[in-house]
């Protein structure tokens, strides 16, 4: 058997543990007898435990993260981000175990590859706003915003029996996120100078008329007016 079907019969195996039993199913052992492996072909292909649940996170999010890459935009990037996080927390409902495993990390200061992937999509949703001249904040922060609030909404309806998962709180917590950092609607750019200079450092790496050393400056400039506005 070659090393990539051997990789993926294990992160098979190991994905249906997960899918039944949750993290604690997945045990080296476990993952070795449901797939046939022994354990030194495991370690060798992905180091360690940590390795092999980055995989396999990966694997169960991949379905996710290409839909949310397809998504069409559309002529308003709030209302894309508004979709964008729909399709977040119906993932996390439907898949709790692979959730807890990407974003319920006990790695402090450590970020899964699937988690990295994500948050990519979710930095381009946000420089969108920000190149409309609709976004309140500095980028950074309106993305660790609302993917706080999106985790913890998730978290919240995962804890929850399904009886009591009331859609209705996934929709205020987005639109209370969403309020937070962009302006109210279309055509209502913040004209005020956080919004100016937000809206510029989403562009700047756009003007080639400046140098790189320039756009790079004026980049600094626009973060810290962004900050000093907050």
């Amino acid at each position: 058997m070659g090393r990539d079907s051997t990789r993926e019969k294990i992160i098979t195996a190991g994905s249906r543990l997960l899918a039944d039993g949750g993290r604690e199913a997945v045990s080296t052992r476990a993952v070795c007898a449901a797939s046939g492996v022994q354990s030194p072909t495991l370690y060798r292909l992905f180091g360690d435990k940590n390795g092999l649940l980055d995989a396999i996170a990966a694997h169960v999010f991949e379905s996710y993260l290409a839909d949310k890459a397809a998504l069409p935009e559309t002529g308003d990037p709030v209302d894309d981000l508004r979709r964008g996080w729909d399709l977040h927390v119906g993932f996390g409902v439907a898949n709790p175990a692979c959730y807890s495993l990407i974003y319920g990390t006990d790695r402090p200061g450590a970020e899964s590859p699937a988690a990295r992937r994500a948050a990519a999509e979710l930095a381009k949703r946000i420089r969108r706003i920000a190149e409309a001249g609709r976004l309140r904040v500095g980028e950074e922060h309106a993305a660790h915003l609302v993917h706080a609030a999106g985790c913890g909404m998730t978290f919240t309806l995962i804890s929850l029996p399904e009886s009591e998962r009331d859609p209705a709180l996934s929709r205020a917590a987005r639109e209370s996120a969403i309020a937070a950092v962009t302006t109210d609607g279309p055509g209502t750019a913040d004209t005020g100078p956080t919004g100016l200079a937000v809206a510029l450092r989403a562009l700047a790496p756009q003007l080639t008329a400046l140098t790189g050393a320039e756009r790079a400056l004026l980049a600094e400039w626009m973060d810290r007016l962004a900050a000093a506005g907050r």
